[in-house]
């Protein structure tokens, strides 16, 4: 047990810890939810460093053992801990967030922003970290075709570079960005605050997301937010997440990418600001209830 831990929530009266990435114990008096956001290290384990990836399994593992109740963030991710995990007698609740952009957030004026980093009316924007699994990949390959094609697209990318289990795969990407004359196709800006980020979305043409692999996208879950068309991999949870209602490309499919991106951008009709869809103060309260009443099955089955 971490006797730490454990008397900080004794004093701060804590009712139900939620363990994302940690393991307090199994001797832990306080009824614990186990957090497990994906099961990519097993999905897709040559993205993982052996040492990187067995400590994950080991920590996944040790949760399971100790009969913690487990917290999922789709169906997806569900049937992948069936199948991984087929002895299993945990209780597990499937809970599906979704956000609630900050009104401070939306003061700024989109089309600041957009001349700021000198975007162009029509944008797709991309905003995922560079790691391997996010597929920015397949994106420039999609552009080298529309460019032969002779079709003007920008893809706009904002994120972190800094991915530790493969250092170099930025670098890899922006040599082949170089390399195919893709430099004003492809727009990376960096990490950029908050603000902006949600700026760039609401203005975009449409939201991109090549992922190979996700638990449960926040990207799309702030696209769904402001109503921003999406235009996604055709992975499980992306088709869970949507129920449908966005554009769908194989994760090995440039030109199908490619077709897409034409599509939308020739559909687009100058600048539109979206605002935040009427409905998502019930998806935030169905959120909020489905997440509570995790806590509160915890609470009770650990009594």
């Amino acid at each position: 047990m971490d006797r730490g831990a454990a008397a900080a929530f004794r004093s701060a009266h804590v009712d139900v810890v939620v363990e994302s990435a940690r393991f307090f114990g199994w001797r832990l008096p306080i009824p614990a939810v186990a957090w497990i956001p994906d099961l990519q290290h097993r999905s897709l384990p040559r993205l993982f460093p052996t040492t990187a990836r067995w400590r994950r399994e080991i920590g996944f593992r040790v949760q399971i053992a100790s009969g913690r109740t487990i917290m999922l963030s789709s169906e997806s991710a569900f049937r992948d801990f069936r199948a991984y995990y087929p002895h299993a007698s945990n209780r597990v609740s499937v809970v599906r967030f979704a956000t609630q952009p900050p009104a401070a957030f939306l003061n700024i004026d989109p089309s600041e922003i957009i001349a700021a980093y000198n975007l162009p009316t029509n944008y797709f924007y991309l905003p995922n970290q560079f790691y391997r699994h996010k597929n920015h990949q397949l994106v420039v390959e999609a552009l080298a075709i529309l460019k032969r094609r002779g079709v003007e697209v920008v893809v706009c990318a904002s994120g972190s570079t800094e991915d530790r289990r493969e250092p170099g795969y930025y670098d890899l990407v922006n040599s082949e960005i170089r390399k195919r004359g893709l430099d004003t196709h492809f727009r990376h800006l960096g990490v950029i605050p908050l603000p902006h980020v949600y700026a760039l979305l609401r203005a975009s043409t449409a939201l991109l997301n090549p992922s190979r692999f996700e638990g449960w996208s926040t990207t799309v879950e702030e696209a769904k937010s402001f109503g921003v068309p999406m235009i996604l991999s055709d992975i499980d949870v992306h088709r869970e997440q949507t129920a449908g209602a966005a554009r769908y490309f194989g994760v090995d499919d440039p030109v199908a990418l490619a077709d897409h991106l034409t599509q939308a951008s020739q559909q687009a009709r100058g600048l539109v600001v979206r605002n935040v869809v009427l409905h998502q103060d019930d998806n935030v309260r169905a959120f909020a209830a489905n997440f509570a009443a995790t806590m509160r099955r915890a609470a009770v089955q650990d009594v």
